[in-house]
């Protein structure tokens, strides 16, 4: 295991003289604790794989240094770095058994048979591929050999980190869930540290303590999947993480009140004056926006559709030409195509060019 410490790191596929905003990833300087379980999240090409292939040794960053416990190890070739990684397809040896292939990265090593074995049956216990330690891997389904691959990247306990490139992406949607759980499991049981590279909020959010949210080659915010979820720290981290999203609507805003289509929405910190030249937005989740009986003194919105997803309803709204979506509260029957929109102050957050302005409490 170890403590990785990113500084100042950047990869550019353009030559380090590009310009920075063609870097596939913008400089980060930030320290993943020892044993810790990570996850990089964000679309197709926001930088997560390139970042965890700058931490493998497969890219040489353009700039910035890679420590391992304090010590540098940039310029390391992947079989130096003392790091297991398992990728988004099964990489497997077909003609050995599954318990051949478990041993392979240990024997490899020179480890001792008695430690091999017990080893092996461990990982194997935990994978619960028990069963097929004495069978060839050539005519196992897609889900086995992915079991098998993520075992061997697990089966050495001396290395600094596990790295998971989008691991379940070729496996059964039903075992989806079980795989996650199994994988937070052999966390807790192996004390390794461990970052798992996926586009899926559900796989970051579940398996992760720590989440590492990127957009654009650049990390927008890292914490706690509470963390993100109450206090985004970025529009993007708002919208891309939660089911429907945050509701990001432009407003004006002054004091302890914001603006939206005329209507005034108390807000629950002071935020004196914005800069006029910052784009001004306001951000809350639907969680925390009911619809109600059109009324004065609530913001009027046109309802367009109900989403039913069985223990909950949203109102997909519109308020002039900005969309929304809004709890509608249990027992509430939606009458007609006008609902009265009710805010909670205390979940209605203000972006300064996409970016959380603090306030004060």
């Amino acid at each position: 295991m170890a403590r990785i410490d990113l500084v100042d790191l950047a990869q550019s596929y353009n030559g380090n003289d590009a310009p920075l905003e063609s870097f596939a990833l913008k400089p980060v300087t930030m320290t993943w604790r020892q044993g810790g379980a990570y996850a990089l999240l964000g679309p197709s090409g926001c930088g997560k794989t390139t970042l965890l292939n700058l931490i493998s040794g497969i890219v040489t960053p353009s700039r910035g240094q890679i420590l391992f416990d304090g010590k540098d190890i940039t310029p390391l070739s992947t079989q130096k770095r003392n790091i297991a990684q398992v990728f988004q397809f099964p990489v497997i040896y077909d003609t050995m058994t599954v318990g051949e292939n478990l041993a392979f990265p240990l024997k490899n090593r020179g480890i001792a048979k008695a430690e091999v074995d017990a080893r092996v049956k461990q990982i194997a216990g935990l994978l619960d591929l028990t069963p097929y330690l004495n069978r060839k891997a050539t005519r196992l389904t897609a889900d086995a050999k992915q079991k098998i691959s993520l075992g061997r990247g697990l089966v050495r306990s001396d290395v600094a980190a596990v790295l998971f490139d989008e691991p379940l992406t070729v496996i059964d949607p039903e075992l989806k869930w079980q795989l996650r759980s199994k994988l937070k499991a052999l966390h807790r049981e192996l004390d390794l540290t461990m970052i798992y590279v996926t586009h899926d909020q559900t796989e970051a959010l579940t398996f992760a303590d720590t989440v590492v949210v990127m957009h654009d080659g650049r990390v927008v915010q890292s914490g706690t999947p509470a963390e993100l979820f109450d206090k985004p720290a970025h529009t993007f981290v708002g919208y891309f993480i939660g089911s429907p999203g945050m509701n990001i609507v432009p407003a004006e805003v002054s004091g302890h009140e914001a603006r939206i289509d005329g209507h005034v929405i108390g807000l629950h910190r002071n935020y004196g004056v914005l800069p006029k030249a910052a784009k001004i937005e306001i951000g809350v989740r639907p969680e925390f926006v009911d619809v109600a009986p059109p009324a004065s003194g609530l913001l009027s919105a046109t309802i367009e559709r109900i989403d039913d997803l069985g223990r909950i309803q949203f109102a997909r709204v519109r308020v002039g030409n900005t969309k929304l979506a809004a709890r509608v509260p249990p027992g509430f029957s939606v009458s007609g195509d006008t609902a009265g929109l009710v805010f909670n102050p205390a979940y209605v957050h203000v972006y300064a060019d996409s970016h959380l302005v603090e306030g004060v409490a």
